[in-house]
């Protein structure tokens, strides 16, 4: 029997779960829409309506044409686009409209951070977006979004366009409401200006007080209009029953306009609407100024996603939007464009520019089987890709998530700092409220005045932005290095590394190894020992593996299962013979041939050893330059290697390297670590499965981007280039940024502590404190964007 909506009486769908408890009982609703209208009136008090009305209310679609918006993004098909899956939880990035200060996101964090399914959100004050995960079999991401708009604020999945197009609209509504303080403030002040100098003392008071509504006039529209957003913000933080940055700039606009107002009415006392004025027209230009300066850090990471082109040829022909493209679907990529998703090379050949990832300009060069990915540029050649990842779980958008959540953590002094500021706000307002009153009872004419001095001049805007956009500015210039960040604490770990621990194979080599010679024992060929070593390596992911590559014979199979030994090498059956390959301890044991040293790899059958071979893997070209420059920084470094033949005391030799562990097992490489002194703060790098177990346990851990998959999920940041002079510079960039958050904070804490004091004495006035205020927050964004030019 199907249930009719107790608000409208149309009938209730199926599965619908709006409900809202109406005169001790609880009722059924059709929709949203009638849900919330129902709720509203319940919440008023409101009740008896239902008892006494003689007809159905209309269907409630005057409900949030939002919220019918925001349920569109619960479709699975629109999820494709921007929802990630982690374990059991989905993703989104957000943006967001309206956050303007630190406040903002702890009141947003505060307040969905209790909602049901949530399991984590952060926001970015310097960026405007927000990392949400939520738990979809508990909750929607649109009953999620609705809760943020309810809050005062706009939230949407991110998209790159979109959210340039909000800002700019953003900004021309600070034009226009600028435009209309600043044609205000100069008509007032020129009337003050007649009215402070006594210009008209002779005429009558009529005059004079004529004047002073004609101020009224111009100054209406700047508190009704030009204010706005102060008071909208301050409103939200009160509402949530906190206090944010424009609290106390909105009690002192509204306390001096509505004094004048009365002064004005009363022709008695003194008028203010030039502070007014002048307190909204410096406050929106420093409002504007700050958030181009702050766009200017967020756009780096978030331009990366208008790489992708918007649409993409299929091999059929049929031109379809990139961001609908699936895994499994085929598209042609013709030369000079940009490639529209992750996949895979199934024809042609080309040199595909990836410097946006690696900041390497020369192009690399892909073949049928290489991977590419969304967003670089396709050279000379004419490419078919198959989809291998959706655009939400491409790389592209896994660096922007990457870079959003780096930009995100906070160092304990920042933490620090953000406490301090709310604390801070309604310690000034004590400290105002004191002030009025002694200065009341000293000199009442300069009480009104000193206490919005002191409102105005001491909020702490600068303080709460000058770790965030710091961070936000030097992860972004991290992305241009080709350096993608995973976790927040790297900037602060970065500057205390005094202990390099970096492996050898595919990290300070090339990781291109070469077999360069082969010795068969007993009755077995070369060519056979080649061809079973290749067949067995074909099992492993690792650059020793690909060595072997050439010789394997893609026509035959000869193992029946092969298991893979992490750190020691493969072990597979053909029939009832065990073959081993790898190295000498693990596979060949009991060889007794001479000078078997040389001999990396090793190869038996049934415990006898059967073959070995020599490999060779050049030294990276900028490995000698990295470790030069860490002795010169007064870093050790030790060579921490899974081999142990001759080329690991070369290698070392080579480039000076202080310390060396080889024929290192995981274990054994974990065990290493541990047992380094704690006063060391280890950096470890690394770019195969058996280094993985070291790069979750060190201190900080990087990942080439060459390297395996198991090694980058466990780093902490991954080199996406294989330049290891990137690392130089990420550490150089760490230590400014630690510089630049110290100045910033000593400037916001300097610029308190100096004005607080000068402002309570009634040496500060209005219009100056207003200056200082709005001055102060540009200057610690501005030193912080000093931390995205190249030079540093």
């Amino acid at each position: 029997m199907s249930k009719d909506c107790y608000h409208c009486s149309e009938p209730v769908p199926s599965g619908s779960h709006f409900q809202v408890d109406i005169l001790g009982q609880t009722r059924d609703m059709c929709c949203p829409g009638c849900e919330s209208v129902a709720q509203t009136i319940v919440e008023n008090g409101l009740s008896s309506y239902y008892q006494y009305r003689t007809a159905p209310a209309d269907k409630a679609d005057l409900v949030p044409e939002q919220l019918k918006a925001l349920a569109h993004y619960d479709h699975s098909e629109i999820q494709k686009e921007f929802i990630r899956t982690n374990d059991n939880f989905k993703e989104v990035t957000l943006s967001l409209d309206g956050v303007s200060c630190a406040a903002c996101a702890w009141l947003i964090e505060k307040q969905l951070a209790n909602a049901k399914g949530i399991h984590q959100i952060k926001v970015n004050t310097s960026t405007h977006r927000a990392l949400l995960s939520w738990n979809p079999e508990e909750t929607k991401l649109s009953t999620l979004l609705t809760l943020i708009h309810q809050l005062g604020y706009k939230a949407a999945p991110f998209e790159a366009d979109k959210q340039e197009e909000e800002y700019h609209r953003s900004m021309k509504q600070y034009l226009y409401r600028l435009g209309v303080a600043g044609l205000a403030t100069m008509q007032v002040m020129m009337l003050a200006v007649a009215l402070y100098l006594e210009v008209f003392g002779d005429l009558d008071a009529e005059f004079r007080n004529y004047l002073r509504y004609v101020s009224l006039v111009f100054a209406t529209p700047v508190m009704l209009y030009s204010a706005l957003p102060f008071y909208m913000n301050a409103w939200r933080s009160l509402k949530a029953r906190t206090l944010g940055m424009d609290v106390p700039v909105s009690i002192a606009m509204l306390f001096a306009y509505f004094a004048s107002v009365v002064a004005t009415v009363t022709e008695t006392g003194e008028v203010f609407f030039e502070s007014v004025a002048m307190f909204t027209f410096f406050l929106l230009l420093g409002r504007f100024l700050e958030m181009r300066a702050r766009r200017k850090a967020a756009a780096i990471t978030g331009n990366l996603l208008k790489l992708i082109p918007v649409m993409a040829t299929l091999t059929s022909g049929k031109k379809v939007p990139a961001r609908t493209l699936d895994v499994g679907d085929t598209v042609i990529v013709p030369p000079g464009e940009h490639l529209p998703a992750d996949g895979i090379v199934l024809s042609g050949c080309s040199a595909i520019d990836e410097s946006m990832f690696t900041g390497e300009s020369m192009p690399v060069a892909k073949t049928e089987t290489n991977p590419v990915y969304a967003g670089t540029i396709n050279g000379d050649g004419n490419l078919t890709i198959e989809v291998t990842k959706t655009k939400a779980d491409s790389l592209i958008s896994n660096i922007v998530k990457l870079q959003d959540e780096a930009q995100m953590s906070k160092p304990k002094v920042a933490e620090i700092a953000d406490l301090v500021a709310r604390y801070f706000v309604a310690g000034i307002l004590i400290i105002s409220a004191f002030t009025w009153f002694y200065w009341h009872e000293t000199k009442p004419d300069d009480a009104f005045w000193i206490m919005l001095s002191v409102l105005v001049a001491t909020c702490p805007c600068a303080l709460s932005l000058a770790t965030p956009t710091a961070i936000t500015c030097s992860t972004s210039r991290l992305a241009q290095l080709g350096l993608m960040l995973r976790r927040g604490h790297v900037l602060e770990t970065l500057c205390k590394v005094n202990r390099l621990v970096i492996d050898k194979t595919g990290t300070l080599t090339e990781g291109n190894i070469r077999l360069t010679e082969t010795h068969a024992f007993g009755d077995i060929t070369i060519d056979e020992s080649k061809t079973i070593a290749s067949e067995l390596e074909s099992f492993a992911n690792h650059p020793i593996a690909r060595a072997f590559s050439h010789y394997r014979d893609a026509n035959q199979t000869y193992f029946d299962r092969v298991e893979n030994i992490i750190g020691s090498g493969l072990k597979g059956y053909i029939g009832n013979d065990e073959w081993k390959i790898g190295h000498k301890a693990f596979a060949a044991q009991d060889c007794r041939l001479e000078n078997h040293q040389d001999y990396q790899v090793w190869l038996s059958k049934n415990g006898q050893a059967v073959a070995a071979f020599v490999l060779d893997d050049p030294i990276r070209q900028e490995s000698q330059a990295l470790i030069q420059s860490l002795h010169h920084l007064g870093i050790k470094i030790t060579m921490l290697t899974g081999d142990s033949s001759s080329s690991v005391e070369r290698v070392a030799k080579a480039l000076d390297i202080d310390e060396v562990v080889s024929g290192a097992t995981p274990q054994g490489k974990l065990d290493y670590l541990k047992s380094l002194p704690k006063q060391e703060v280890s950096l470890m790098v690394g770019d195969g499965i058996n280094d993985a177990p070291t790069l979750a346990g060190a201190h900080l851990s990087i990942a080439m981007g060459s390297g395996t998959d198991v090694a980058k999920a466990s780093a902490d940041m991954i080199l996406l280039g294989d330049n290891l002079s990137r690392l130089i510079e990420a550490r150089k960039l760490a230590m400014k940024t630690r510089k630049i958050i110290r100045e910033n904070l000593a400037w916001a804490l300097g610029y308190n502590a100096i004005i607080l004091p000068l402002a309570v004495m009634g040496l500060v006035a209005p219009y100056i404190a207003v200056v200082g205020m709005s001055g102060s927050s540009i200057i610690v964004v501005s030193n912080s964007l000093r931390l995205l030019k190249e030079n540093g």
